[in-house]
């Protein structure tokens, strides 16, 4: 997957390089992935940890699920000498809705055998703690994606994926419009959308919000095609990053079960 990506950065960089007089939608969607790619690797560069808000609405085995909000805290990998020396680590407290309200998450790459850490939260049950594989059906059955896809690096790349791959096939209108407000932030807009219909990438519509500041993308949505011609576009997933703060400091108690801080079962054993 990285091996691929990297083939992405490169092939964009020769596109950037070469002039071109193709249609202005062309044009914007290479000022887009231009502006992706070196936030990608500012992000890498120059992020090592940060913490927010994030909510979520997923649409999940056909089923739209009520929008989830959740304290959410990433430090990013970083390496010495071809070591990894700080894993990836990701550490989630659900505030809403009740149904999951005060459920805990954390993973740290490579470390509990590799698995997640769940405290169940809810009315029933909260208390229960157990291990799960980060692909497991159960975790995958109330979530598009596994944990290793959350944040704002996952979400950069998936941006520059999609420009890309629409960029090979050249069939798409991109708009880009300054002055958008998220979270009562400045920043851009950016919107892709598919002129004909394909089976691949699966969908009609994707929406992003890159906030000018920060220059991070906080704000992802993609829809489906509508159920009827003339019809609305179908929502499939809608991610929002809000209060991020970065390099805050997070250090391996923050992704520490046994963090007094956290409600996981003291007596759970990973």
């Amino acid at each position: 997957m990285l091996r691929a990506f990297a083939c992405l950065l490169v092939a964009l960089t020769a596109a950037a390089a070469g002039s071109s007089e193709q249609a202005s939608s062309h044009d914007e969607l290479e000022a887009v992935l231009r502006r992706a790619v070196a936030g990608y690797h500012r992000i890498r560069r120059e992020i090592h940890d940060y913490r927010c808000v994030l909510t979520k609405r997923e649409r999940v085995q056909g089923q739209l699920r009520e929008a989830e909000t959740a304290v959410l805290k990433v430090r990013h990998q970083r390496t010495e000498d071809n070591r990894v020396v700080t894993p990836f680590s990701v550490y989630l407290r659900f505030l809403a809705p009740s149904a999951v309200k005060d459920r805990e998450v954390l993973y740290v790459h490579g470390r509990n055998n590799s698995n997640l850490i769940v405290r169940n939260g809810g009315p029933r049950f909260g208390f229960i703690t157990t291990a799960l594989p980060p692909e497991s059906p159960v975790v995958l059955s109330e979530s598009r994606y596994p944990i290793t896809e959350v944040g704002v690096q996952m979400l950069t790349r998936r941006l520059i994926e999609v420009g890309m791959h629409e960029l090979e096939y050249g069939d798409c209108h991109v708009q880009v419009a300054e002055g958008a407000r998220l979270d009562n932030r400045s920043c851009t807009l950016i919107q892709v959308s598919q002129n004909r219909r394909r089976e691949d990438p699966g969908w009609k519509l994707v929406r992003i919000l890159i906030d000018d500041e920060l220059e991070l993308p906080v704000y992802y949505a993609a829809y489906d095609w509508p159920e009827q011609e003339g019809g609305s576009p179908v929502l499939l997933e809608e991610y929002i990053y809000s209060r991020i703060e970065l390099n805050v400091g997070l250090s391996d108690v923050d992704f520490d079960h046994r963090n007094e801080d956290y409600s996981f079962s003291r007596s759970f054993r990973p």
